[in-house]
């Protein structure tokens, strides 16, 4: 029965290392120690831009290129989102994989539940 008990105890040790990484709630100066994992990233919008291409950028930290993390919607999904620019100067909340993308920590968002007001 005890060496049940510790086999059983391996392989949940072994599965819950398999399983991806989800950070919780981090600041927009700590994403870039959680590039690759999921988390959701709180803090005051600095700026909310639109590139002529239509992509929209959502900067925390600063306004553009002096801000820390930023949220990425591509033209293709802004239909998804109304009025981003109410979120300037806010509390919001950012859910999502963070990644890097020209030494700055970004989210890319696709859906609406991914950005809430805080």
């Amino acid at each position: 029965m005890r060496i049940l008990m510790i086999l059983f105890s391996a392989l949940s040790l072994s599965l819950f290392s398999m399983a991806p990484a989800i950070s919780g709630e981090v600041t927009p100066r700590q994403t870039s120690q959680y590039i690759g994992e999921q988390a959701t990233v709180v803090g005051t919008v600095a700026q909310v831009s639109r590139s002529r291409g239509g992509t929209t950028f959502i900067n925390f930290g600063g306004r553009f290129p002096n801000h820390i993390f930023y949220a990425v919607i591509f033209k293709k999904n802004s239909g998804q989102f109304s009025n981003i620019g109410r979120f300037e100067g806010k509390q919001v909340a950012i859910t999502g994989t963070i990644e890097l993308y020209k030494g700055k920590p970004q989210i890319i968002l696709v859906a609406p539940s991914q950005i809430e007001l805080r």
